[in-house]
Parts: structure tokens; sequence; C-alpha cells
């Protein structure tokens, strides 16, 4: 039997006229509020040896390693005694589109807000912290039950919005367009919590589908189709219970599934005569809150017998990792690079909104050819090692047409983001990179976190994965294989993945999809063997963690999650203008 702790806190972080994540659209910005957006927590303590795990989820769109770094720091500060610290907290996202933005300590992902927002930040933090200390003091005895169950074929909740990629896969059936819905994982796991009297104490269950059922055009907050679920199960098992509905490998996997010719997107249910988004929403978080609910009263159920509890956590430089033939099909000298994104991303994924127009895509792809002819003639005249890390970036990067290098700090190839010959007139976050570069916010940091944690948590036999990538269907599976191959042969009868926890930077596709190029594989940063980076990574890792505690080497914390207060200086004042600016063209708008 365990000890069962619950707890759920508003994060709403509201603030008129600032941006939004996910879409990463500069008038994608926030106006009003359809629905409150909640962190719920559970603390699940062995009562023998007093080995704790905290597991948080939060409805926004990401964790940033601030967001996971500010919440420790309050727990050792305020509540040491508690006994939390890096490796026992898991903190993830359900991935909204619809929530604030402004919350990080990498450039990339404050562009389009403009920005970091302290008021965002510490609503965030301190709704994380207050459950977390909420929850450890209301545990009580309790038992632990898993159960999983296939979504039917009929229901309209997930499709895949990158088929072509999908089908590259060799291990796959190939669908058509008109099967979609089939070339992704319909499965869900649900962990059921109970007290010592058999009534429910809340679930958290895992599903794989993109909580974009709201447009980018969208101006209010709002959590989403999984919000919806939590909402519907909450109300239905009554006030005390917290219903989680975590993300799942849902890379490739969009909620949308309408056309309608008079939009540049597809839309949910509710496109037609009437459309509505948010009944559309409402309509996917339905149909995930009936299927949690079917496996909440399954009788099926496997109860967790042993009520063992342990964590262990790593930091992996993703950058810089050259990855052991057995994950690359016995290919030799493969490896990372710091992290690029290409065309296609910033194009954006066709099904959940586009990015930038496709005129302007197809200059940025001529543009970074030439750069790359470019850099291989300039290599040259550099030194050895310099020419070494050229001919390696390209290599790595594959058939990426590489736009934005956020590790190396470096638009198109130059440094020089002020003076980059795309003019600040043609596009608003080029506008808003140029001058976060004039007030000195680009030079300190990498743009997005390189160094990037990994974390297994046990529930008795139970063992969750967690990582800080989006991954696609295929390769879930085969990341799934790597883990259930060490962990299912040493005493662990489940291994559930947990993606968007406690960091971010971007996909993670087989290296089959990479060659497509489609926008998942733009945004798959480090490379086209990311996958076989994270597969050898988490199988080191596993590999540790059935070690004895005492005998556990893990790589200790990385300052690349150190504050960036020189990016923080130098966006304040031109945020506030920003949103005085979004404000003024709205009441031009409306008059």
């Amino acid at each position: 039997m365990f000890l069962i702790g619950t707890a759920k806190s508003d994060i709403t972080a509201f603030k008129d006229g600032y941006g939004m994540m996910g879409y990463g659209a500069v008038f994608n910005t926030m106006e009003e509020i359809e629905t409150p957006l909640y962190t719920r927590s559970f603390v699940v303590k062995e009562k023998d040896s007093g080995h704790q795990i905290a597991f948080v989820n939060c409805e926004i769109c990401l964790i940033t390693p601030s967001i996971k770094r500010g919440v420790l720091q309050i727990l050792a500060e305020k509540y040491p005694k508690l006994g939390f610290n890096d490796s026992n907290v898991l903190i993830c996202a359900q991935h909204t589109h619809s929530g604030p933005a402004g919350y990080s300590h990498h450039v990339m992902y404050n562009i389009t807000t403009p920005g970091f927002i302290p008021d965002v930040f510490e609503k965030i933090t301190s709704g994380i912290v207050d459950t977390i200390v909420e929850a450890s003091n209301n545990l009580q005895e309790g038992n632990i039950q898993y159960v999983e169950g296939e979504m039917e074929a009929d229901k309209e909740v997930a499709f895949n919005r990158s088929l072509d990629a999908y089908n590259l896969n060799p291990e796959v059936k190939k669908y058509s367009f008109e099967e979609r819905h089939l070339a992704v994982d319909r499965r869900m796991q649900l962990l059921r919590f109970l007290d010592k009297d058999g009534k429910d104490l809340g679930s958290i269950n895992w599903f794989a589908v993109h909580t974009t059922s709201i447009p980018n055009n969208n101006h209010k907050v709002c959590s989403d189709n999984k919000g919806y679920a939590s909402t519907f199960l909450e109300e239905t098992f009554g006030a005390d219970y917290l219903g989680i509905f975590a993300q799942g490998a849902c890379g490739d996997v969009s909620p949308k599934f309408v056309y309608n010719p008079k939009h540049d997107f597809q839309r949910g249910k509710y496109e037609g005569k009437f459309p509505d988004d948010f009944e559309s929403a409402k309509y996917n978080g339905k149909l995930q809150f009936e299927k949690a609910k079917e496996l909440v009263e399954n009788d099926n159920q496997q109860k967790i017998s042993s009520s063992q509890i342990d964590s262990i956590l790593t930091y992996i430089d993703f950058s810089d990792i050259e990855i052991d033939k057995r994950f690359t099909d016995g290919k030799e000298n493969k490896y990372t690079s710091p992290s690029c994104m290409g065309a296609s991303f910033f194009e954006g994924a066709i099904m959940d909104g586009p990015g930038m127009h496709p005129a302007v895509g197809f200059v940025a792809r001529r543009a970074s050819t030439l750069v790359k002819y470019y850099e291989y003639f300039i290599a040259n005249f550099k030194s050895k090692e310099a020419k070494e890390k050229i001919h390696r970036k390209y290599k790595v990067q594959g058939k990426k047409h590489i736009v934005m290098e956020s590790g190396e700090r470096k638009v198109l190839g130059t440094r020089d983001i002020k003076n980059l010959v795309v003019p600040a007139i043609a596009d608003e976050t080029i506008r808003n990179l140029k001058i976060f570069h004039i007030r000195g916010a680009l030079d300190d940091k990498s743009w997005t976190p390189q160094v990037l944690p990994l974390q297994i948590l046990r529930l008795g036999s139970i063992a969750i994965v967690a990582f800080p990538f989006e991954i696609t269907t295929v390769a879930s599976w085969r990341l799934q294989k790597t883990l259930d191959d060490v962990l299912l042969k040493n005493g662990f009868t489940k291994v559930i993945l947990c993606p968007y926890s406690n960091a971010y930077n971007g996909y993670v596709t087989t290296n089959e999809e990479y060659q497509l190029q489609m926008y998942e594989a733009g945004h798959t940063v480090f490379g086209e063997w990311t996958l076989a980076a994270l597969q050898q990574s988490m199988e080191q890792l596993c590999t540790e963690f059935l070690k004895d505690k005492n005998n556990r080497t893990i790589n200790s914390y990385k300052n690349d999650h150190e504050f960036s207060t020189d990016h923080l200086r130098a966006c304040r004042h031109y945020r506030s203008n920003f949103a005085a600016k979004r404000k003024k063209e709205r009441r031009l708008s409306k008059s």
C-alpha cells in the first residue's frame, strides 16, 4: 500500500495583449479567458522507506528548464523538509496551444510573446509548488491500479497529420488519406489511484493527440481538448477527484479532420454552417473522457502489488552524441549536432496551422542552400577544427534546409541578426529577433536548451519514462521497444512514455520520416539520428536505474539551465511596448 496525495491549483497566467505559446504566431495573442488553466499533482510515497515522487501535469504548451528549476528553488528554500529534488519531481505539459508564453529563459520560446514575462513565470511556478505542498500534506493510504484500452476506430479523435512520412517506415502498414485515423497509437494507458477503502482519488492517463483543436487565430486562453476532458472526468467523479489527461506520442497526431476551403487549415468536428472551435475541442475532449471513464470503471485492472518507489534523472548534451551502430541500422560514425531548425518547421504543420507563407518558405530554402555552399567553400580556409565542425553539421542535419541554428545562435548562417538580409518589415518575428539582438538578448547563451533531462519514475512495477521532446507515432514504438527490452526483463510489468517533461527542444522522428522533411522533421533539431541518440541515452539510463541506488553514477546538474538575465533585461521595455501596440490595434479594429 502507498501513501497518496492529490492537489489542483489555478495557473491561468493571463496577460492581456501578450503572446500565446505553441503556434509561433505573433498575432496569436491573449485577449480573453475561455477556460481557466490548472496544474494537477499526485504525490506518492513509500510507507516504509519514505521514498517519494511527485507527478505534476500543467495545462500549458510545454515545460521549460526555467519552470522546473524555479519550482525546485522554491521547494528547497521554503519547504526543505518535504525532501523533493530534481530526480523525484516530474513536471509535464498537456500541450495546449492556447495558453500563455513568456516563461522561458531561452529566447526561441519568447520571440513571439515577445520577451520573458515575470508574472506568467511566477503564476505557473507558484501554482506547481502549491499543489506539490498540498498533496504532500494530505497523504493517505491507498492503492494504484493499471489498465489500458484501445480507442475505437470510429471515434473521431486522432488523425495522422504527416501520413506520407509515416508510410515511409518499413514496419508499418501503409494507409491512405482516408485511413489516417489508423496511422496513430490509439491506446490509452491509465493509472487509477484509490484510498484504502477503494474510493477513487483520481487517475492519470496518457493518450496521443495534439492539444490543437483551437486554431492559431484564437485570442482566448483555453485548456483545449485535454482540459475539457479533465473537467468532464472530475465533474463525473466529484469535486475531490483529480483527473490528469497527460500527453502521449502525438508528434504527428492531430485532432483535426474537417477541411473547409475558406480556411488555410483544417478544423475539428464542428466546422460547417456553424463553425465553433471550442465545441470541437469539447467534442474531442469528451471522447477522451469517455474512454478514461470506461477504463476507470473497468474490472480487469492490474493492481500494483509492490509499493516500491524510486526515481532517477540525468542530463544529456544532445548536441554532441556519438551513436552506437546498434541504434543506426549498423551504420557507423553517426552523431548529433547543436540544434538546427529547418524551413519546413517555419512553414508550419498544415493541418494544425501553417506558419510562414509558402513564397517566403521557397526563398528561405534557396537562401539556406546558398549558405550551405558558401560555408563549404570558406571551410577550406578555416582551421581543421572549424572545417570539421561545418562538415559535421551538414552531415548530421542531412536533407534539412537549415534556417535557424538555435544551438549556435545563427539565422541563415549569421550571428549578425540586426543586419540580416531579410528586412524587418517582411515578418514581425524577424523584426522581434532584430530588436532582441540590438538590445543584447541573443548573445549570452543558446536560444534553446542543448543539455536536456531524461527521467524514470518507479511506481511499484510501473516505469514512467519522461523526456523533453514531441515524438512521432513510429518513433515512440521504437523507443518503447528499447525500454521494454531492458525494463520488462527486470521486474517491471509496464513502461509508460511521458513526453513534454521537465524541459523542451523540438521533435523526434524516425530516420525514414526525417528524409521527407515535413514539419516534424524540420523541428527534429539534433539531426536525422535524434531518435537513435534518445534510444541510446535511455538504454544507458535504464541500465543505471536497475543498479542499487548507492552504486549509480549519473550526470550532475548542468549550467545550461542558468537564468539568462541579459535576455530578461533586454526584453523588458520592448515587451511593454508590444502589449500597448496590440491593445491599440484592437481598439482601432473594433471602432
